[in-house]
């Protein structure tokens, strides 16, 4: 099962949309890797979910994707597919995941997680 480990906020002003979330909510937001600022929400003493802030590439300039964490991220995006979803990044790895993005068949746009 899937479940949403996290959130991204995309913009095309990131710098901005981390000095606003972080005055308003009180968002610690962590130096920039990537072109993504991860954000703490919170104290672990209530349940939620913590995620980040990145400059939005042009296939998704602006908006907010949830991340779902997946045991295989290749039978996720083939299971996905073939249950009517677009591909908008296929896999990418990075230092301790694999992540892809993707549009599911009414247009909401999520990511898969696979940790290494």
């Amino acid at each position: 099962m899937g479940k949403v480990i996290g959130f991204e906020l995309n913009s095309q002003e990131p710098e901005k949309a981390a000095e606003f979330y972080s005055k308003v909510f009180g968002w610690e937001i962590a130096e920039p890797k990537w072109d993504y600022w991860a954000v703490t929400t919170g104290k672990n003493i209530k349940p939620g979910i913590d995620g980040g802030i990145g400059r939005g590439p042009n296939d998704y300039a602006n908006g907010t994707r949830i991340q779902i964490e997946v045991d295989s991220i290749d039978e996720a995006i083939s299971n996905a597919k073939n249950n009517g979803a677009m591909i908008v990044r296929d896999k990418m790895e990075f230092d301790n995941f694999y992540l892809a993005y993707l549009v599911d068949p009414v247009g909401l746009g999520f990511g898969l997680i696979q940790k290494k």
